[in-house]
């Protein structure tokens, strides 16, 4: 039946009893194909049938449909006729792993990070009100997501609202009781059935009309309800907020979930929909441990094992997590943080060696480093691992609650940087520019492996804020010190020595400038090698030595340009009137980074060795034939 469905239309065409068959075969091929392309696989898994019962009872695009993250977003792709191209998803120059407003009309909000599907939802549930268009918006987020403030900011709204906008909860973690879910489907089903629904306004309009006490039993009436739905269910805080709670119902039970979301349909106002899914569904391995299956890359079907090359150098994101957790056997203060992701960030070693000093709060990054912020201030020694692009949702905690207030909050910025395969929603090529201006905080990069470890320990040595971000993936394999050390704060290093051109280069651009020096070496230009290691406090004597002793300087970065690190470097040069000097900035242009490897992105964006080298030939060659009394500083 699949390869018959090329969008909504086509879905509607089957009966109900075909529709369990078809989520069978949605299951089986997002397997074979995620097991060859990798991609998010447990959250798929677990959300087919509800989003063929998204499609077989709403409208879209007309009715809107959006997916909180995208993380869950793949069965709906598939049925709205990107089946032939879904092999390319999260490939070069292929489909988004996420929702992407341009790629679809049925995307109808692009996303990436969490929590933001219900206020999306109600901006366009309002946006129908005003145009007076009668459609109907759905909002589905997960439990997961729904730790994240704005997320209950905008409930807090909707109910206030009370606009047409139904939100499905995809809860794949709350533990609620066979019997109690059962239970609380069937009222569901009977609450919002329309013969219920008729009787009950046909009531509230006869006891409005009671003189004299016909409201108070209207409010009795109304409470009772409440504790009624509130005994056998647990939507009492999405009724308090005004919302009409209908669940919890099995989301993997598509008559029952049908027939709820045509009820749900006609119904007005505010809505929540309680589903329970299960992550993995239908795969044995991804149900056993659904955190291991959440983000894939390809794997054997028949085991579930990863069938990637083979395994080389440790990850940055592992040997931050060996070092944390040596540095925490020897001080006591050091306590770990993480916003969902302790996997991903490396912290689950040291959540089992101590698990009461590490703490995960949920998609919940504002609220994680102000929480950092307050264990700083009673004298402990924070260590908050989050990803780069999700720092961004917490610039103003950095500001006020850790820089302003000089607490000692180390922030580990890990992905930063071109991270693949996710796309322009999670490349972390932000941070140097969101976080350099920003007084009393240190912000530094190590160029491998060894040189992160040393900065860990700086980190956690300063009484001061310190951000250090670090790249997604294997290091380099360099060998490894016996003893770490506190580096000098705001010193860089010379690992090359040449007269004719210096590069200086920050974080995972160091081995690049270095390669890209040596070939550069071979058609007879001698560069100097300078790795910055940080981009606040600036060396000024090392940029500023090799600046004029060269007479030409490229800055690398794999950051925007923008107010990143090159920018740094000219306003330093300016600020001590070194006017005589060239400059050239490499890094990320102005422009958003599609999803692709990490080694094609860099080419693309000439980051590697060979790009490197090639703009220093521009670069000097453009430059000759000029005087020094005819330079002049230059981006």
């Amino acid at each position: 039946m699949l390869e018959t469905i090329n969008s909504p239309d086509d879905l509607k065409k089957l009966s109900v009893e075909e529709l369990p068959p078809l989520a069978e075969e949605i299951r089986q091929f997002l397997l074979a194909t995620l097991s060859k392309t990798g991609g998010h696989l447990a959250s798929n898994l677990g959300c087919v049938e509800l989003s063929i019962a998204l499609h077989y009872c709403f409208n879209s695009p007309v009715d809107h449909i959006i997916w909180d993250v995208g993380h869950q977003a793949y069965t709906h792709k598939i049925l709205t006729g990107r089946r032939d191209r879904f092999p390319t998803q999260r490939q070069y120059k292929g489909l988004s792993g996420f929702p992407k407003r341009s790629e679809s009309p049925h995307d109808a909000f692009g996303t990436g990070h969490s929590s933001t599907s219900i206020s999306a939802g109600l901006g366009m549930a309002a946006a129908a009100d005003l145009q007076g268009i009668n459609n109907r918006v759905i909002a589905v987020i997960g439990d997961g997501s729904l730790t994240g403030g704005i997320a209950f900011e905008a409930l807090n709204q909707a109910g206030h609202l009370h606009k047409n906008l139904i939100v499905i909860l995809n809860d794949n973690e709350m533990s609620i009781s066979k019997n109690v879910g059962a239970f609380g489907a069937f009222v569901s089903r009977k609450l919002t059935g329309g013969y219920y629904r008729d009787l009950k306004k046909e009531m509230q309009g006869l006891l409005k009309h009671i003189p004299a006490i016909g409201t108070n039993i209207l409010k009795f009436a109304k409470k009772a309800e409440n504790s009624l739905k509130g005994f056998l269910t647990p939507g009492m805080l999405f009724e308090a907020l005004d919302f009409d709670y209908i669940g919890p119902i099995p989301g993997h039970d598509l008559p029952q979930l049908i027939e709820i979301m045509q009820n749900a349909r006609t119904m007005e106002g505010p809505i929540l929909i309680h589903v329970m899914t299960t992550k993995g569904k239908g795969y044995e391995p991804a149900e056993a441990t659904p955190d291991q299956y959440h983000g894939v890359g390809p794997f054997d079907m028949a085991t579930g094992k990863g069938t990637a090359s083979k395994p080389g150098a440790a990850s940055y994101t592992g040997v931050f997590g060996e070092t944390l957790l040596r540095l925490a056997a020897e001080d006591e203060r050091i306590v770990a943080i993480t916003a969902a992701m302790p996997d991903g960030t490396g912290l689950t070693p040291f959540a089992r060696a101590y698990p009461h000093r590490c703490f995960d709060v949920g998609i919940a990054e504002q609220h994680g480093l102000t929480f950092a912020a307050g264990l700083a201030a009673e004298g402990f020694r924070p260590v908050a691992a989050i990803y780069s692009t999700f720092v961004q949702r917490a610039y103003d905690q950095v500001f006020h609650d850790i820089c302003l207030q000089k607490l000692p909050v180390s922030l580990m910025l890990d992905r930063a940087g071109l991270v693949g395969d996710d796309g322009p929603t999670h490349h972390g090529v932000f941070d140097l520019s969101y976080l350099r201006h920003l007084p009393e905080l240190t912000l530094m990069a190590p160029k491998d492996e060894n040189e992160l470890r040393h900065m860990l320990k700086t980190a956690i040595s300063s009484d001061r804020p310190i951000a250090m971000r670090y790249p997604r993936g294997a290091g380099y394999g360099v060998p490894m010190d016996q003893e770490l050390t506190t580096l000098p704060i705001g010193k860089g290093e010379m690992l090359e020595s040449g007269d004719d051109v210096a590069i200086v280069a920050i974080g995972s651009t160091v081995y690049p400038a270095l390669h890209a020096a040596r070939q550069l070496r071979e058609r007879g230009i001698r560069a100097t090698v300078v790795n910055a290691r940080f981009v606040k406090p600036l060396d000024k004597e090392l940029i500023i030595e090799v600046a004029r002793r060269c007479g030409n300087l490229v800055t690398v970065e794999e950051n925007a340009l923008q107010g990143g690190f090159g920018s740094a470097v000219l306003e330093l040069l300016a600020g001590e009137g070194v006017y005589d000097v060239r400059v050239k900035r490499l890094g990320i242009p102005d422009r958003f980074i599609e999803q692709g490897s990490q080694s094609q992105l860099r080419k693309d964006l000439g980051l590697d060795a060979d790009g490197i080298a090639a703009s220093v030939e521009v670069f000097l060659a453009l430059g000759r034939g000029h005087s020094a009394n005819d330079r002049m500083a230059c981006a």
